[in-house]
């Protein structure tokens, strides 16, 4: 991915000047073609949001009803995909045009599967947000599959089970973790491990970090790539462990133990300059520094804090963390010294969350949309309003537009 502009600040770390970097949304800030938006962190630049919910100012454009799903909406220019599991035996992808609503394709294939009954709460069906490179859709199968499709036609490109050309067990929750693209190639946590394959081949080039998949291997988290210690690597959080690979051949460049009960370690990694913040649930919240030097690789803790992340990834603005935890409550930790600036009481199970400037839009596992100031003084709530009733999908920004994935349906909204 190619960004135009990076913004950054600094801050005061353990007495060590600590670079924040930004990626902005510069390329396209009307479009949404992956899991948390243009950079990957649930950040973006546009224009700055009204401060209120009100219908007569963000109004309901279209919705169409759909099979259950909790991958997100990805945003063209012209056109809005979504996924979903048809009749517990197929999973569908659709294209719809972004203006009208009206449906331009659909594709199916089969793919579905159980999770275990002490999960069951959570659904069997297609989880992994897709990633859109161009013309190409890349969307990850229950299956653990990875299906290419075109974007403009919907035609399978090519398809990759990862279970059978592996030999690897099907993992008990399914493909969870979203497709990344960089540059020629897509990196995915499937498997049993971590894989780069070529974009327009799917052809697999290495595969790192194999833990076999089944109850206990298959990561839930997200990939990001990042440049620390000035290497660039990808930066993988898997059920037990983080790690920086390489990029070139899949070499562990370094890796930390995260303790987490049952292996939940679901947030995406969030870069803080040379540091890393993470959360588990039945763990802790810690930011670990990554150095390199002529001795190797060294991780260590900056700090950590007693709160226990669950499903949903932070997003920081002017040096605070702002954080859903697993307590249903929300809190600001201040990155450079892990200090709890305040904390709420509770909402529901799980955000997904997108800053803009110095707000924040949340929308809450039970179909709240919440807009909230980002100060790291007081929790401070502008305004609230109902939007759906299962919400487990990350909410989707592109320019004035508002995409909204409720279990059963898909929602636009526009700003006016």
């Amino acid at each position: 991915m190619i960004w135009s502009s990076f913004s950054m600040r600094f801050m005061v770390l353990a007495g060590a000047t600590l670079v924040v970097p930004s990626l902005l949304q510069a390329a396209d800030p009307d479009t949404w073609t992956q899991w948390r938006g243009p950079s990957r962190d649930g950040r973006i630049s546009t224009s700055t949001w009204p401060m209120t919910l009100e219908e007569d100012r963000l109004a309901l454009k279209w919705s169409a009803a759909l099979g259950p799903s909790y991958s997100g909406p990805i945003v063209s220019r012209e056109r809005i995909f979504v996924t979903e599991t048809k009749n517990k035996k197929f999973e569908v992808v659709r294209a719809f045009d972004r203006t009208s609503g009206q449906q331009l394709w659909e594709t199916q294939w089969e793919g579905s599967m159980s999770v275990p009954f002490f999960a069951a709460s959570n659904g069997s069906w297609i989880r992994a947000t897709p990633a859109l490179d161009g013309d190409r859709l890349y969307v990850g199968g229950m299956r653990d599959m990875l299906v290419c499709l075109d974007a403009g036609s919907g035609k399978i490109v090519w398809k990759i089970d990862f279970v059978s050309s592996m030999g690897s067990t099907l993992p008990t929750f399914g493909f969870v973790s979203s497709p990344l693209v960089h540059g020629d190639d897509l990196y995915v946590q499937a498997g049993g491990g971590v894989v780069k394959l070529e974009k327009l081949t799917g052809k697999v080039l290495w595969k790192s970090l194999d833990d076999g998949g089944g109850m206990d291997g298959s990561a839930f988290s997200s990939p990001i790539v990042a440049t620390l210690a000035n290497q660039e690597q990808l930066v993988v959080q898997t059920r037990t462990r983080l790690a920086g690979v390489s990029l070139q051949d899949g070499k562990v460049l370094w890796s930390q133990e995260i303790p987490a009960f049952r292996g939940m370690n679901i947030l995406t990694p969030t870069v803080i300059g040379d540091a890393i913040f993470t959360s588990s649930y039945g763990g802790k919240s810690a930011l670990l520094k990554v150095s390199h030097d002529a001795s190797g690789w060294q991780i260590s803790e900056a700090w950590t804090h007693k709160s226990q992340g669950y499903m949903s990834s932070p997003v920081v603005v002017e040096g605070q963390i702002y954080l859903h935890l697993r307590n249903q409550r929300f809190v600001c930790l201040d990155a450079a010294t892990g200090k709890e600036r305040w904390t709420t009481t509770p909402f529901g199970k799980y955000w997904s969350l997108i800053a803009n400037g110095d707000k924040l839009l949340a929308l809450d596992q039970n179909g709240e949309l919440l807009l909230i100031q980002a100060s790291p003084n007081a929790f401070k709530l502008i305004a609230r309003r109902k939007v759906a009733e299962d919400s487990w999908a990350h909410l989707a920004i592109a320019g004035d537009q508002i995409v909204v994935r409720d279990l059963e349906a898909i929602k636009t909204f526009r700003w006016q």
